[in-house]
């Protein structure tokens, strides 16, 4: 063993011990889940009927078998996942469930619980297919203009359809409806990811520079203002504000953390300002719903009675600090989107401010879990995927959350796995087995000379896959120099999606252990850096 030791150079560090898979602290944090979501299905029975609803023992059973059968997919096929996702998803997809049973008492005609419970079920299914069959998430970006092509479809489809509240985002037909831009945001960050990682150099360093922004050549700028245009007919065409919202959102997020450029934000937010207020003004449905939220008592002055928004300020209102108590509250004037777009006051007139914040904390630390796998992933395409899909809920939950408060003007999206609506809580679970895949890739220990370990909740490998210092400033040039080819099919390569000055970088980024570096000595010359492999490569664009 000293022998060993010796035969190590002194500034080769040691090898870290491997990563717990935690699935032991996972089922805890399930088990927990069920209770706190079962408890809440009790005392709305409670609270209405006085007595224990007779469902109690069916509804926990099946929320139980799923979180049950989700975890053994991930234990067996996923064993170093991180270990908070999918309890998090399961307590919300829980308090969904018991809000829309506590909803359904006061709309006897329209029971919505039993309905959602069995899509939860077709979400899980879904779930454990994607787990078990889709052992490595690089082969989606084989598929990348697929899954774009798909996604167009997808989103024109409901045009041929007649419009529903307004908005032709629906498709029924004999009865049975589904919601087509759920799947097609899945797939559409799908191939954002892809075509960023391939393109990211010629996007961050090429082209001709105005003033601090450098725009890329025509070549590499068609798709981004492709994907403008298109986000701007879907919303003139579907009226549908939200879902155009999401799609430029989402790309303007991965082009940032692609490059680094904080003036792609910016342009992001001129070209959706734009694109909002011409099609505010121009289009009637829309342009109803920005004076409403711009005049929501305005109904009142008029005597027509409170609107939807009006009522959702009032509900906010009664909630208060604690709110009324589950199943004590009257979010039912709201109206027909109670359970839907609407159910988030709901949520916040029975729970109030304190359960509001506990809601969006679940939330902020799904995105949070999924940004964390994005850091510990050495190939740009999966960083980029964990950070689009991990951006997907936050910005539904922004839209969602804004327009119910008469933040911003209301759309038509529902709230992650809270409200009602099976293609949501299916795309959702989907979301959540591609994360939870992602970490397992990130997590998983690899040999010793095969390049970098991975951390995840708070553990750091030997190489976190994150470049700092002037390594990432680069940011984006290739091993081989070409910036068409695409680096994702490189798993040990030394770049990863992130720019140098992104802010998930900047926020999630892991910390080097402290007893690795030795301070300099003055008695003692300094020692000859370690000769540079070609995995740590500096990119040519380092110095600048």
């Amino acid at each position: 063993m000293a022998r060993a030791a010796a035969a190590r150079p002194a500034d080769t560090p040691p090898p870290l011990p491997l990563l717990p898979k935690r699935r032991g602290i996972e089922l805890a944090l399930l088990v927990g889940a069920v209770l706190i979501s079962v408890c809440g299905y009790l005392v709305v029975g409670l609270a209405r009927g006085h007595a224990l609803p007779g469902g109690a023992v069916r509804y926990g059973a099946g929320l139980a078998g799923l979180a049950l059968l989700a975890h053994l997919a991930v234990r067996f096929r996923a064993p170093y996942a991180d270990p908070l996702l999918l309890p998090t998803a399961v307590l919300l997809n829980g308090l969904g469930l018991v809000l829309i049973f506590r909803l359904d008492l006061d709309t006897p005609a329209d029971h919505a619980a039993p309905t959602q419970l069995m899509w939860s079920t077709v979400g899980v299914g879904l779930f454990i297919a994607v787990v078990v069959l889709l052992r490595d998430h690089r082969v989606l970006q084989r598929y990348a203009y697929v899954c774009a092509a798909l996604a167009l479809l997808l989103m024109a489809a409901p045009i041929l359809f007649p419009a529903i509240n307004g908005a032709k985002i629906w498709i029924r037909i004999a009865g049975f409806s589904i919601q087509p831009g759920e799947f097609a945001k899945v797939l559409i960050t799908v191939f954002f990811a892809a075509y960023l990682a391939a393109n990211r150099s010629a996007l961050a360093h090429t082209g001709r520079r105005m003033g601090r922004l450098r725009l890329p050549t025509g070549r590499v700028l068609g798709p981004i203002v492709a994907i403008w245009l298109i986000s701007v007919a879907v919303l003139v065409l579907e009226r549908d504000l939200g879902t155009s919202l999401l799609f430029f959102g989402i790309f303007v997020v991965l082009l940032y953390v692609a490059t680094g450029r904080t003036g792609w934000i910016a342009v992001g937010l001129i070209l959706a300002g734009v694109g909002a207020a011409a099609v505010g003004t121009l289009e009637p449905h829309v342009h109803s719903r920005v004076e409403d939220w711009q005049h929501p008592f305005a109904g009142i002055a008029a005597g027509r009675g409170p609107g939807q928004l009006a009522q959702s300020l009032f509900a906010f209102a009664a909630g208060g600090m604690l709110g009324t108590g589950l199943g004590q509250g009257h979010s039912y004037l709201i109206g027909f989107a109670m359970k839907s777009d609407f159910i988030l006051a709901t949520y916040g007139e029975e729970l109030g401010l304190a359960g509001l914040t506990a809601l969006f904390l679940l939330y902020a630390l799904l995105v949070a879990r999924g940004y964390r796998a994005a850091l510990g992933l050495r190939d740009p395409f999966g960083s980029l995927l964990a950070v689009g899909l991990a951006a997907l809920p936050a910005l539904q939950v922004f839209v969602i959350a804004g327009g119910v408060t008469g933040l911003i003007p209301l759309t038509g999206m529902a709230m992650p796995f809270l409200a009602q609506g099976g293609s949501s809580v299916v795309t959702n679970w989907i979301i959540i087995a591609l994360l939870l895949r992602i970490s397992d890739r990130a997590r998983t220990p690899r040999p010793e000379g095969g390049g970098a370990g991975s951390g995840s909740g708070g553990a750091t490998g030997s190489r976190s896959g994150v470049v700092s210092g002037s390594r990432s400033g680069a940011g984006a040039a290739a091993s081989s120099g070409s910036p068409e080819r695409s680096l994702v099919a490189q798993d040990g390569g030394s770049d990863v999606g992130f720019g140098a000055r992104s802010w998930v970088v900047g926020f999630l980024k892991p910390t080097r252990p402290q007893a690795r570096t030795q301070p300099p000595s003055r008695n003692r010359p300094p020692t000859a850096p370690p000769p540079a492999s070609a995995d740590d490569a500096a990119s040519p664009e380092a110095g600048r």
